[in-house]
């Protein structure tokens, strides 16, 4: 094998020296040629904006920062970039700031080695974010009861760091101390803009033969917008002591306004059942499920807050008992529906699901979604009702649709 691999770097050495003795000054027109390849200039970026608003969607601060990367088609040839910035009339932007995005790596693995206080630090920020928009006199109360909690482990985390980690958050801070400040001629750089608009953004490159190319790109710096909450649904895996205090039976955020107005039988209790196991990985979500007997005379009732004009998924776990043909319908619908008669109206029917248990599986929970707009709705009630056979509800939850 070395044979073969040293005759191998033999011809490559020949067919080397072989090339570059075609090249000649002592023959006319032939040998070094006039370099007529210039850089081509490229850039990508990515949006870094990052903002707080109140929960009164109030804005506290912005920050527009995006971050560019400048490429070309020429690897070598000591390339050099310059960067400049002008609004959509072509007038000259100088009041940014510029970041090294070093900076924001080092940041990074800062958290990293601080990962459970800062997420202690996080669960703190989101309750206080709360707070002031909650007027649930009993709910405050057990979020203040949370803070306090959380600062104490906030506290016994920052004193359990140790030193290992204490010495690598130094390091990282040093190495911030000692970062370039970035400038213009960076070939990477992340820029904040003063404010949201139109942005023309030139790239020149130049190489070390002084030729030289210059690319722009209209770039749109969106307005900040206040992250859309993600609705709660109350005891959505229907558990025993749920609710934000600690208390609930599993139905007690499920219970309609009126059984009088809402039972589709025309009266009785409508109140869910639970059904129960005696331990956890046999329903989706806990040990407890929502039973809808066969007769069909029980409901599920809650009302949520919603963003008007967001769009949203949610989706919960249906089974069956398979004693007979029977059905599971889900739906959700407009605030301001008030009796079971109402709720058949289309009118009042933002988005609805039906499942049969035809070819279902006794007992076997099987997932499902319904995507629905909240148009001018601050709230919309979910509302599930049953038919023909015996059928369980599990693990309801809601995303914001993206």
């Amino acid at each position: 094998m070395k044979r073969y691999l040293l005759n191998i770097k033999c011809f490559t050495l020949v067919a080397f020296i072989t090339m570059a003795s075609c090249v000649s000054d002592d023959l006319a027109d032939v040998g070094d040629l006039e370099d007529f390849t210039g850089p081509t200039p490229f850039y990508n970026f990515s949006d870094l904006t990052t903002s707080e608003f109140n929960c009164e969607e109030v804005e506290l601060w912005a920050k527009y920062e995006y971050n560019f990367q400048a490429g070309s088609n020429l690897a070598v040839n000591g390339t050099q970039y310059q960067w400049a910035f002008t609004d959509s009339n072509g007038d000259p932007v100088t009041n940014f700031n510029l970041v090294n995005p070093d900076l924001k790596i080092l940041e990074l693995l800062i958290d990293a080695e601080l990962a459970t206080v800062v997420a202690i630090e996080e669960d703190i920020a989101d309750l206080e974010f709360k707070l002031p928009c909650e007027t649930d006199a009993a709910k405050v109360a057990v979020m203040e009861d949370e803070i306090a909690a959380l600062e104490v482990e906030l506290e016994a985390a920052n004193a359990a760091l140790s030193d290992e980690t204490l010495e690598n958050v130094a390091n990282y801070q040093a190495q911030i101390d000692a970062l370039d400040a970035a400038t213009l001629q960076d070939q990477e750089l992340i820029i904040e803009f003063p404010e949201p608009g139109d942005y023309i953004v030139y790239l020149t490159v130049t190489d070390n033969l002084g030729k030289s190319d210059i690319t722009e790109k209209i770039v749109t710096v969106n307005q900040a917008i206040p992250t859309i909450p993600v609705p709660e649904i109350a005891e959505p895996g229907f558990e025993d002591n749920s609710l934000f205090d600690g208390s609930g039976d599993g139905r007690d955020s499920w219970r309609v306004p009126s059984n009088d107005a809402w039972s589709p039988v025309g009266g009785g209790t409508t109140v869910i059942q639970i059904n129960s196991k005696s331990e956890e990985g046999i329903l989706p979500d806990g040990i407890q499920a929502a039973k809808f007997p066969s007769d069909g005379a029980r409901v599920a009732y809650q009302e949520i807050e919603v963003t008007p004009g967001a769009e949203y998924v949610m989706t919960y776990f249906s089974a069956f008992n398979m004693d007979a043909t029977g059905e599971m319908k889900v739906s959700i619908l407009a605030p301001g529906t008030a009796s079971y008669a109402d709720a058949q109206l289309e009118a009042n029917i933002i988005a609805s699901r039906t499942d049969t248990n035809d070819g279902r599986v006794v007992d076997v929970f099987k997932q499902h979604a319904i995507t629905f707009e909240a148009g001018e709705h601050e709230s919309v009630i979910i509302f599930a009702t049953n038919s023909g056979d015996e059928a369980r509800l599990d693990a309801f939850a809601i995303t914001v649709k993206q």
